[in-house]
C-alpha cells in the first residue's frame, strides 16, 4: 500500500459508483497480483459489471458457489435499481452489510469477509460467509477438572462466544466487538451483564483499548493486559485471571465482572480480579460443600506452606536451638559441600529449566526424559555432593505444590517472593526473614485492581458474608429468595 493510498484509507474516503475506479484502487491497495492469497472475480449480474474479493481459505466454498450460481442467474430486469433493494430482493444470505467508506470495506476483506461490488452501486456488498482453521472445542491441558463440562476456548473467537451464549441465554448478556493495532486490527469482544456490571469501569476498558496505539497485539491477551494496566509493573501479584474454561468465564460474568476475548488467543481474560478470585477454580463448585470447602482450603495451605518451608528451613538450620523439641529430625546430618542458600537458589533455577524443557520436548520422549532427570537430577546430584537429601526433599515439595494453582501468575509471584525471603534471610537473619514476611504482606496489600479497587476484598475493606463466601464454599443461593 502506497502512503498516497493509506492515507486515502484512514481518511475514510468513500468509494465511488463506477466500476472501474473502484477495481483501480482495490487492485493499488491490495496488490492483487502480488498476494496470490486475495482472490478477485468479475461476473455479471442482471446485466451489471460486477466484480467480487475474498481472501482464500476464509470462505466456505460450496456457500460461495450457491451465492454466485444464486446472482448470474439474475435477468436484467429482475437487477434491483440501488443497493438497498439488492439487499432487499436478491441476497439469498443472512450475514449481509453494507458500506461505502474505503477503511471498513478493506477491514472487513483483510477479516475474511466477501466484498460485492457492482458497477452504479454507491456501496459495497459485505457477505460475511467467513470461516476460519479452527481445532476441536476440546478440554484444555491447563485447566482440568475431575468433574464437569469438558469443552474449552479455542482460538477463534466467534466460537467463544458461542461457549458462552450456551451458558448464559439471557437478553442481560452483551457482547461489544472491538479491535485494536494498527496493522493487525485484532478483534476484541467485551462480555458482560448489562445490569450488574459496574459500567463506569466499562467505560474505562473501552476508552484503554480505543486509545491503544500499537502496530499489533503480537502475544494477545498479554499485549492487551500490558496496555490496559500502565501502573508500576514491579508488583508481580496478577491484575487479571486467565482461564480457558467457558463455564468460569460464565460464572465470572455472573457475578458481575467483565471478561474478554481476544482474537486467536484460546483463553479469556477475567477482570476486575482479587487475590480471592486468582486462588479460585471450577473444582470447588463441582463437588458438595463440604468437599468444595476441603479443596480450597487445601490450595490456600498449600500456597502458605510453598512459601514459608525453604526460608524458615534456612533460618533453623541457622539457628539449630530454634528447632521445636521434637522436630529434631530436620538437621542436615551430613556434610554441606555447598552453602543452603546456594542449594536453594540453584534448585530454583533447575525446578524452572525442566520446566521450560518439558514444555518443548516431543511427547514421544517426555516420559523417558523425565525418568532419566529424575534419576540424573536426583538421586545422583545427592551422591556427588552437591545437593542434601533434605534440600532435594523439600523442593520437590515445592515444585510439585506450586502445581495446585490454576494461575501461573500467582505460582511465580509466590517464587519471586520466596527467593527475596532467601537471600533475606541468608544475608540478615530472623530480621531478613521478618522484613521479606512484611514485603510480601505490602505487595499484595498495596496491590490494586483493574478498576482500582482493593486487591483483597472482601478481607480489606471487610465485608464479612462475602469474605465466608469466598472462604468457604457454601450451598448456592435459592433463585426465589
Amino acid at each position: 500500500m502506497n502512503k498516497q493510498t493509506e492515507k486515502t484509507v484512514r481518511q475514510g474516503k468513500k468509494m465511488q459508483t463506477a466500476l472501474s475506479f473502484n477495481m483501480q484502487y482495490m487492485k493499488d491497495t491490495l496488490s492483487i497480483g502480488k498476494n496470490f492469497d486475495i482472490l478477485y472475480r468479475v461476473i455479471q449480474i442482471g446485466g451489471k459489471q460486477a466484480c467480487f474479493y475474498l481472501i482464500d481459505g476464509f470462505c466456505k466454498d460450496e456457500l460461495m458457489e450457491k451465492i454466485l450460481q444464486y446472482l448470474i442467474g439474475l435477468k436484467e430486469d429482475e437487477m434491483a435499481p440501488d443497493v438497498h433493494e439488492m439487499l432487499k430482493r436478491h441476497m439469498p444470505y443472512v450475514e449481509v452489510d453494507m458500506s461505502d467508506t474505503w477503511q471498513e470495506i478493506i477491514h472487513n476483506l483483510m477479516s475474511g469477509v466477501l466484498v460485492l461490488m457492482i458497477d452504479g452501486y454507491e456501496k459495497a456488498i459485505l457477505i460475511d460467509s467467513r470461516t476460519y482453521p479452527a481445532r476441536n472445542v476440546s478440554e484444555p491441558e491447563k485447566d482440568k477438572v475431575l468433574r464437569g463440562s469438558k469443552d474449552g476456548f479455542v482460538e477463534t473467537v466467534v466460537f467463544n462466544t458461542a461457549l458462552i451464549r450456551r451458558r448464559i441465554r439471557s437478553t442481560d448478556l452483551c457482547m461489544e466487538m472491538m479491535n485494536a493495532g494498527e496493522s493487525s486490527q485484532t478483534d476484541i469482544v467485551l462480555c458482560y451483564m448489562d445490569s450488574r456490571a459496574d459500567h463506569a469501569f466499562l467505560e474505562k476498558i473501552k476508552d484503554g483499548i480505543r486509545n491503544i496505539r500499537v502496530d499489533a497485539l503480537t502475544m494477545n491477551q498479554e499485549s492487551l493486559a500490558e496496555c490496559l494496566y500502565k501502573r508500576s509493573w514491579f508488583n508481580p501479584f496478577p491484575k487479571f485471571k486467565f482461564t480457558e474454561r467457558p463455564d468460569t468465564a460464565a460464572a465470572h460474568i455472573l457475578e458481575g465482572n467483565i471478561v474478554i476475548l481476544v482474537d486467536n488467543s484460546p483463553s479469556a481474560l477475567i477482570t476486575p480480579t482479587t487475590v480471592f478470585d486468582v486462588i479460585d477454580e471450577a473444582d470447588d463448585y463441582y463437588f458438595p460443600p463440604v468437599t468444595g470447602t476441603y479443596l480450597r482450603l487445601s490450595r490456600f495451605l498449600i500456597a502458605i506452606l510453598t512459601y514459608f518451608l525453604t526460608p524458615t528451613f534456612l533460618l533453623l538450620m541457622q539457628n539449630p536451638d530454634w528447632i521445636p523439641a521434637g522436630f529434631d529430625f530436620i538437621r542436615i546430618r551430613d556434610e554441606m559441600n555447598l552453602p543452603l542458600i546456594w542449594q536453594f537458589l540453584l534448585l530454583e533455577l533447575a525446578i524452572d529449566g525442566l520446566r521450560l524443557a518439558a514444555v518443548n520436548t516431543p511427547n514421544m520422549l517426555s516420559t523417558p526424559l523425565s525418568v532419566l532427570a529424575a534419576l540424573v537430577l536426583g538421586e545422583f546430584s545427592v551422591n556427588s555432593g552437591w545437593f542434601n537429601s533434605e534440600v532435594m526433599l523439600y523442593m520437590a515439595f515445592v515444585a510439585i505444590a506450586n502445581y495446585t494453582q490454576s494461575s501461573y501468575e500467582l505460582g511465580y509471584a509466590l517464587k519471586f517472593m520466596r527467593i527475596i525471603n532467601l537471600i533475606a534471610t541468608a544475608l540478615f537473619g530472623v530480621w531478613g526473614y521478618i522484613g521479606a514476611i512484611a514485603l510480601l504482606l505490602v505487595s499484595i496489600a498495596c496491590n490494586r485492581t483493574v478498576a482500582d479497587t482493593s486487591y483483597l476484598y472482601p478481607l480489606i475493606p471487610f465485608h464479612g458474608k462475602e469474605l465466608v463466601r469466598r472462604i468457604f464454599r457454601l450451598r448456592l443461593p435459592d433463585a426465589k429468595q
